[in-house]
């Protein structure tokens, strides 16, 4: 139980104070060194002699008895609609009852908030071989004229107006190799040109990529990217709508990016930044430890599975 903040006494100075009456100190003497009245160290000492040292705990200020309070079946019917679903106005008003009425009882019985309906079950899914799935995905960056508020902490001294540049990430299902660009949008020519030279650059370490998986943005539907697909002969998957975990992969992949490699200097320009990407690549594909991996590197991976590659 909570002791009131302006308390005269706790259960342990209560028990110092009975010792002292016990002792044979006179009831004023020991009022004026407690702070209390003798009215109030007599009601103590006499609960301490029916009570014992229980008597000296704090007690509930509830009363005994409430006759105007509401009837247990109002508030099982509060309850039950709560569980349904039901909001505070609608259990209100399908009961007659005061709104206030509802959500003091709503608190009581622990259901002033509903649960959040439960999440879908979440179904993780690995390629066997490499190049077997290729997520590819962008997330927009604002671009830098000098060192912003994330490193300073400081809004107001905003740079604005600069406008913004688009990363463009490819990322291997089954080894977590990635590949990765700064582009200046993310339009169909754009998107198009970096998937075929992410195939590439895949290709040239022995990797043939065979789909692509990517969200429902119109630059993957444009016809240069389809021209692409045809070309390459690859199988393009899209996500479901509104459903960005689907192609999770990128969208962690992006988020390491943001935290290990955009943000995580300060960049006195975008060049400077977009400099710094290839060396972070290298580092991530060849000696950043993968917990989906059992801790080894992306390139420790596609070396294993290569190995047992049938000829």
């Amino acid at each position: 139980m909570n002791v009131h903040k302006l308390a005269k006494l706790t259960p342990a100075g209560r028990r110092q104070m009975v010792q002292r009456l016990a002792a044979g100190e006179p009831v004023a003497t020991v009022a004026a060194g407690v702070g209390l009245s003798g009215t109030a160290v007599r009601r103590w000492w006499r609960r301490y002699q029916a009570e014992g040292v229980a008597g000296l705990e704090d007690r509930s200020s509830r009363p005994h008895r409430s006759p105007q309070r509401l009837a247990r079946a109002l508030r099982r019917q509060i309850v039950r609609g709560r569980q349904r679903g039901q909001s505070s106005l609608q259990i209100a008003q399908a009961l007659t009852l005061p709104l206030s009425t509802v959500v003091v009882t709503q608190r009581r019985a622990g259901w002033a908030r509903l649960p959040r309906p439960p999440r879908p079950p979440i179904i993780r899914y690995e390629r066997a071989r490499p190049g077997e799935l290729l997520h590819v995905d962008t997330k927009r960056l604002g671009r830098i004229g000098r060192v912003g508020h994330r490193m300073h902490g400081d809004r107001r001294r905003r740079t604005r107006g600069l406008g913004w540049e688009a990363l463009h990430v490819a990322i291997d299902d089954a080894t977590r190799v990635a590949y990765s660009e700064v582009l200046e949008d993310e339009g169909g020519e754009t998107v198009t040109a970096f998937v075929a030279r992410a195939v590439a650059w895949f290709a040239a370490r022995d990797v043939c990529v065979e789909r692509v998986m990517t969200d429902n943005a119109k630059s993957y539907g444009s016809h240069w990217f389809q021209r692409l697909v045809a070309r390459l002969a690859l199988r393009h998957v899209r996500t479901r709508p509104y459903t960005p975990r689907t192609n999770g992969k990128a969208e962690r992949f992006i988020q390491t990016l943001l935290r290990e490699w955009a943000y995580v200097r300060a960049y006195g320009t975008s060049a400077r930044r977009r400099m710094a990407l290839p060396a972070y690549l290298r580092y991530y594909n060849t000696k950043r430890r993968h917990t989906a991996l059992g801790f080894q590197p992306p390139a420790a991976r596609l070396a294993a599975l290569s190995e047992q590659r049938p000829y």
